[in-house]
């Protein structure tokens, strides 16, 4: 589906364009603002019973909102946080600085969108300033009204990021939805519900999984989704059902691929930004998105995420939205714990729903979006894990986006957990965002059960070496279906390269800030800071070297960004070997619960052309065997 013309009018134009200002709407919208504006807008920017829980049962999440340095958050949200600090305290220190903030904006049209969301809140907020005059109240609303003028101009670009489409369109309709009275509104309100509709459908796969292949970008679209159906109820206004139901698939995914301490893993790239923070939280921590959906669509699995009532309940549908979540029974979901998202491109195995669980993503899907590639990285059968609950092997991150020489690293081949071959990159980077070509991958087979999970995929982005190579991934999850007689859960990975002619195979393992040291070779032990580890060892047809590399800064290897803009030396584990194709590696990851100091009582065994197609273990004895059609698993 291609994006609608009214999209592409969303995307800030030069001030020469704007018709005449209309002091005569923007005076009476102004006039009926004190009054009619908790009416139309969320409950909990005019709810008194909710900000007096916001005081007492969130005292702690809200009590630093007006503490937090200027210089360490973006303008916008710098003066919305200090409205959030007024209405909670009626501090009219707080108040002042804010609308200090809001009048400093003028005509930067570099955020349009974002702005006029802070606008809406901020003035909403000061409404009982003293500070917020007549005067004062209607230069803000001739700014909201020129910068809406700004972002629904007819002759804007046509083309924006997908982010900032849908970005600029929930500003239209707080815009329309706050200020009626303008001329405009009515027409920007269908504008901003065309778009966000037809873009939800754009931009949301079928299984949830937003086209961008990024968990930041993911958390942006559930943000102006979960804003706008709030907001729309709130005023009545009708949205087509699909709008709700790709806004629960979102939510579904993100509870997928949700780590069993509660963190959300990386994908992708991330800005370090969202949308509006109502309250001060890790990037990827969704638990305030779990915590509003569930009071928005009554879901008692969505209460469990959240792991109990959140301040964006409060802000965004007030004390009714806080009745509503604590009325449900939160429970984990009823579903299977492993899932697959093919439209997305993505496989969870996870061993249950428990904190202490055994999780692993699998990317099986895309390089970004379909247009681009933008925001998606190179990073095609990567794998991320986590062993009792502690994430061990994980995303890189995303850094930086300015500097070129750290910008490719993280989003390179070489920065994942996956297979590098002959030193370069799936894709090569072409610019910030885009890429030279657009690999294909292919989802061969998934399939799950209570004992074991499946999942087989390919893809070609090394088909433009001199010698083409294909690298086919299967991993497969053993459940612990015996765990009281002590068989633990594990996975093998099987990498198939096909080909010809011989070449250099890099297998990687980017892990969190754990300890990782060179066992008996080919083992390597992984001790997270909770004492479980996680022994690897590959079982190759060929010779391997071994090395862990960390905060090496040439060429760089060894780096996790926690956050953007932050640097962390962290263990990369890497595996070389030099090959003739086709060739297979099978590799072992076994969760030890014991932290033993030696690794595990195991040996391959090999088909009759000589490749690893299976193990035998010692203690207890049990042998696993694979092939293309089926995995045995024999416990004595």
């Amino acid at each position: 589906m291609s994006t609608p013309p009214l999209a592409s009018d969303l995307v800030p134009v030069p001030a020469a364009v704007l018709p005449a200002a209309a002091p005569d709407d923007v005076l009476i919208a102004a006039q009926n603002f004190f009054a009619a504006a908790p009416q139309r807008f969320f409950d909990g920017a005019s709810d008194r019973a909710a900000l007096a829980i916001l005081k007492e049962r969130f005292a702690e999440q809200c009590g630093g909102l007006a503490e937090v340095p200027p210089d360490t958050t973006r303008r916008d949200h710098r003066a919305f946080q200090l409205a959030q600090a007024y209405a909670l305290t009626g501090d009219e220190r707080y108040a002042t600085r804010s609308l200090s903030a809001v009048e400093e904006w003028g005509a930067d049209t570099s955020s349009a969108g974002l702005q006029l969301l802070a606008w809406c809140w901020s003035l909403v907020l000061l409404r009982q300033s003293s500070g917020l005059t007549t005067p004062r109240l209607c230069a803000a609303t001739e700014a909201i009204r020129q910068q809406a003028l700004r972002l629904a101009a007819h002759d804007a670009q046509w083309s924006a990021p997908a982010a900032t489409v849908i970005v600029n369109a929930l500003a239209l309709f707080y815009v329309a939805t706050l200020f009626p009275e303008f001329r405009e509104s009515r027409r920007w309100r269908d504008m901003a519900v065309r778009v966000l509709v037809a873009e939800c459908e754009r931009q949301v796969h079928e299984d949830g999984v937003h086209f961008e292949q990024s968990t930041c970008f993911q958390f942006y679209c559930v943000d102006v989704y979960l804003h706008f159906l709030v907001l729309a109820t709130r005023n009545r206004i009708e949205v087509p059902p699909i709008v709700r139901e790709r806004l629960q698939r979102m939510l579904e995914f993100v509870l997928a691929i949700r780590t069993p301490d509660g963190t959300v893993p990386s994908i992708g790239d991330s800005d370090g930004g969202s949308l509006l923070p109502l309250t001060s939280r890790p990037l990827l921590d969704a638990r305030g998105r779990f915590a509003a959906a569930a009071a928005l669509f009554g879901r008692p699995d969505f209460a469990w995420a959240a792991g109990g009532a959140a301040p964006e309940i409060a802000w965004l549908m007030g004390a009714r939205g806080l009745r509503d979540f604590d009325e449900l029974r939160p429970a984990a979901p009823t579903a299977s714990a492993s899932r697959a998202f093919p439209s997305g491109g993505y496989a969870i195995m996870r061993s249950g729903w428990d904190r202490g669980a055994h999780h692993m993503l699998v990317d099986v899907g895309p390089l970004g979006c379909p247009v681009s590639g933008a925001h998606g990285h190179a990073d095609l059968l990567s794998i991320q894990c986590a062993i009792f609950g502690d994430a061990v092997i994980v995303d890189p991150g995303t850094h930086c986006y300015r500097d070129s020489r750290w910008r490719d690293f993280f989003r390179s081949t070489a920065a994942h957990s996956t297979v590098v071959v002959d030193g370069v990159s799936q894709v090569e980077p072409s610019g910030v965002f885009g890429w030279n070509r657009r690999p294909r991958v292919r989802l061969r087979e998934w399939h799950s059960t209570a004992d074991v999970d499946f999942i087989d995929a390919e893809h070609d982005g090394y088909a433009t070496l001199p010698q083409p190579v294909t690298h086919r991934r299967r991993v497969i999850f053993i459940k612990a279906s015996d765990a009281a007689q002590g068989t633990p859960a594990y996975w093998i990975v099987v990498d198939d390269l096909s080909g010809s002619g011989r070449h250099d195979i890099e297998l990687r393992f980017q892990f969190a800030a754990d300890t990782v040291t060179l066992g008996p070779h080919p083992w390597a032990r992984a001790k997270t800071a909770r004492g479980h580890c996680l022994w690897i060892s590959p079982f190759p047809s060929a010779p391997a070297q071994a090395a862990v590399k960390c905060g090496e800064p040439a060429p760089i290897c060894g780096w996790i960004a926690p956050d953007f803009t932050r640097l962390s030396p962290a263990p990369m584990l890497i595996y070389t070997f030099a090959v003739a194709l086709p060739w297979r590696i099978v590799t072992l990851l076994l969760p030890d619960r014991q932290g033993l100091s030696t690794p595990p009582g195991v040996r391959p065994i090999y088909d009759t052309g000589g490749l690893p197609h299976g193990f035998v273990f010692e203690r207890p004895r049990r042998l696993v065997r694979f092939d293309d059609r089926a995995v045995v698993v024999e416990r004595d």
